[in-house]
């Protein structure tokens, strides 16, 4: 076996009523207008005329008798017998009527057309539209120019065959292929033979793109087991701009109103984006009090380089997550962040400024579990950074960081820290090697108010500085070697990596810690020169890291699989820790680490911190992911953290049966041996229509579970009628993998 050095590393579609109408919610911020049909047939163009027998004047009438076809342009028509009159250019025809114009086909029994205005009109017409693959029948269709058609007693529907799964009728349907627009009056929407939806109006879309309109209805259980119904409203006002009123009925609770705007643009200066949501309950009949929640998010670019956006989320009261979310993700956020920020950049500098708060949202469980107290963050009012740097200068790399940041807290001690690090790195990078020696100078200075003593510091010391030297050494060998991985012809890579730091000691016992935290250990967090993020803690450092990283790569560039093993040991133990607490450790717990694609269907990803002295395991993580075929994914996971948490989670999308697929995702605590999630789900899959339907368990706070119940029937080229929250974002949360049925709406 030998190894050689490695080769130079290079440097919302909506169907609107005028009653009650749906739409597709979560489409694009922006979609490109659908292609307007602005065909029309060349008036100039000539008349070619077929028949078995032509009698008449040419210049006058033609009268045509047995297979009878009459094309000019694109327009194409067929009948038993029809008739030409030269002067009006208009053509009639009655028996076994077929025409074709511009795609679109129709049939029936008697047709009148003008081929020059394109008015006209078939009896007891069949319709086949191109736009949308959409069909139906009616008493009469009558032809208003070459775009708009007027449908009598009709029917419409994207299915296919005679006898299409769900349709609906009206007694006056309006057919606008220009602007995009069906308009129908009178009308019921059946699915199998049974009406599930009527109202005096309606409007959709023709091609599947956004309308404004009434979204569909949605009956179900709330979060907390409660009846409700929403109806929503969906306003398209331009093409980048859209705000969806929904006013929502909680039996419990009384009526919330929801609203959501979003937007995106463009100015002569440059793009900007956003979205406010709004949701507010007047009076809550079972707090007595007005509830309501906030989110809102701008960013907009002001000039070339500079820009500048805002995050602005809050809510009436600390239950309201745990009342009103309708996922985990949402009822698990609890640290609501208020930001303002600016920011301007150039080649070679950057500077920004910032103005950031927080709401707390305490759990309600934390009252009798003094442990699920969420911590109340800094507000930094405000936060300046600069930041500046160049690479490669005569082969240095070097790069200067400050900041200004103005720290406050109600209960804790506040003040201003300022902080300049400058660093310099001279990188020798080599066929099959590489040696970065790297220099830091941190130097941090603290002016302190407030009531110190109140807070545990020192009243008669209100300023505190530091200054520390880092100096580090990075490097690495690549050898590679030609080798086999189950079967396939792969390069396989040995890459050793040692990286060496010394920071002096500072006792920093004293120092406020505003923002500084322990680094989550990790490969990445091993070849960094500072054990903590944020700037209010230096770690002493007199340590070397070694590394082992062997990789499988394809001859495409595609990693295979990944092997990682490391560990950091300690020359002098370290003495700073934000616990202030003494510790012998002379080397830090190894690391190892596995992942990779390793055949087109298996992907897994694996990780473990192993504490040598203890012989135990901290941290551990275990992932696989196999994915056979179209919509088949199964996932398994297995977290692990000493003394915190084991946590099992498996989600799967698999098909049952012809057309039927199943979801489902469990996540359990082997260690409180308890539920944390559970998600269940049915779909099937029809040519023209896609049903859904389940229901989700999760944990709202400590003590409290929610359990939403859904179903969705989704008519393709329509909308989607649902029952419950939407069962398609469900899904994609919750199954890594997951694939959606039909194809997304425009």
């Amino acid at each position: 076996m030998t190894w050689f050095p490695a080769s130079p590393i290079p440097p919302r579609r909506a169907f609107a009523l005028t009653a009650i109408a749906a739409a597709v919610a979560g489409a694009a911020h922006a979609q490109t207008p659908p292609a307007k049909r602005t065909q029309t047939d060349d008036p100039d163009a000539p008349i070619v005329i077929r028949a078995e027998e032509v009698t008449g004047r040419p210049e006058r009438q033609l009268n045509l008798e047995r297979d009878v076809e009459i094309t000019r342009g694109q327009t194409r028509i067929k009948g038993d017998t029809a008739c030409y009159r030269a002067v009006e250019d208009e053509v009639t025809a009655q028996g076994h009527i077929q025409m074709q114009r511009f795609g679109d086909r129709y049939a029936g029994d008697q047709l009148q057309l003008n081929m020059s205005t394109g008015q006209g009109w078939v009896l007891k017409p069949q319709y086949h539209l191109e736009m949308n693959n959409a069909q139906g029948r009616a008493t009469r269709l009558e032809f208003l120019n070459d775009e708009q058609a007027v449908v009598s007693q009709g029917t419409y529907s994207t299915c296919e065959g005679p006898n299409p799964d769900w349709y609906l009728t009206a007694s006056r349907l309006t057919l606008d292929q220009g602007r995009d627009v069906g308009v129908a009056t009178s009308t019921w929407v059946y699915f199998k033979g049974v009406p599930i939806l009527g109202a005096p109006g309606m409007s959709f879309s023709l091609s599947g793109a956004r309308r404004s309109g009434w979204l569909p209805p949605s009956v179900g259980l709330g979060a907390k087991g409660s009846g409700e119904l929403t109806v929503p409203y969906y306003f398209n006002i331009a093409p980048n701009r859209d705000l969806t009123v929904a006013p929502r009925l909680m039996l419990s609770r009384g009526v919330q109103i929801l609203l959501d705007g979003r937007y995106l643009g463009e100015t002569a200066s440059g793009t900007y984006n956003g979205e406010t949501a709004l949701e507010y309950l007047h009076h809550d009949k079972q707090t007595n009090t007005s509830r309501w929640l906030v989110n809102s998010q701008h960013a907009q670019v002001l000039v070339p380089g500079w820009s500048y956006g805002w995050v602005a989320r809050a809510a009436s009261d600390d239950l309201y997550p745990s009342d009103f979310s309708k996922s985990i993700n949402n009822s698990a956020e609890r640290q609501l962040l208020r930001e303002l920020r600016t920011d301007y950049s150039t080649q070679f500098w950057s500077l920004s400024a910032r103005a950031q708060g927080w709401q707390v949202l305490q759990d309600p469980a934390a009252a009798a579990d003094p442990r699920l107290t969420v911590p109340r963050p800094y507000d930094r009012l405000p936060q300046v950074n600069f930041h500046a740097g160049r690479y490669d200068v005569n082969g240095f790399d070097w790069a200067v960081d400050s900041e200004v940041t103005r720290f406050d807290h109600p209960t804790l001690v506040r003040g201003t820290r300022e902080v300049v690090q400058p660093q310099v790195s001279y990188p020798i990078i080599r066929p099959g090697f590489f040696i970065t020696p790297k220099l830091l100078l941190n130097a941090t200075r603290y002016q302190l108010d407030g009531n110190l003593e109140r807070t545990g510091m020192n009243p008669y010391q209100k300023q505190y500085s530091r200054t520390l030297g880092t100096a580090s050494l990075d490097s690495g060998l690549v050898f590679e070697r030609e080798a086999r991985l189950f079967g396939q012809s792969v390069t396989q890579t040995l890459e050793p990596r040692v990286f060496y730091v010394y920071t002096p000691y500072r006792d920093q016992r004293d120092f406020p810690n505003f923002d500084s935290a322990e680094a989550g250990f990790s490969f990445a967090q091993l070849f960094t020169e500072n054990r903590f993020i944020g700037n209010d803690r230096i770690a002493d450092a007199n340590q070397v890291t070694a590394a082992l990283v062997s990789r499988f790569i394809e001859s495409n560039g595609a990693e295979r699989l990944r092997l990682a093993v490391g560990q950091r040991f300690y020359i002098h133990t370290p003495r700073v820790f934000l616990d202030n607490t003494e510790h012998t450790e002379r080397r830090s717990d190894l690391l190892l680490a596995a992942g990779g694609r390793v055949t087109s269907a298996w992907n897994f990803d694996s990780a473990i911190q192993y504490n040598g002295a203890t012989h135990q395991v901290y941290n551990a993580n275990y992932g696989v992911q196999w994915t056979p075929g179209d919509k088949k994914v199964i996932n398994a996971e297995y977290r692990y953290t000493r003394d915190s948490y084991k946590n099992l989670d498996v989600s799967s999308q698999w098909p049952i049966a012809a057309r039927w697929y199943g979801v489902g995702r469990v996540s359990y605590s082997l260690r409180d041996r308890k539920l944390l999630e559970s998600l269940v789900g049915l779909e099937y899959k029809a040519d023209c229509w896609v049903f859904r339907m389940g229901a989700q368990r999760f944990v709202t706070a400590a003590q409290t579970v929610s359990t939403p119940m859904f179903f969705q029937l989704e008519l393709n080229g329509l909308s989607k009628l649902g029952f419950g929250s939407n069962p398609l974002e469900s899904f994609y949360k919750s199954i890594p993998g997951y694939s959606r049925l039909n194809p997304a709406s425009r």
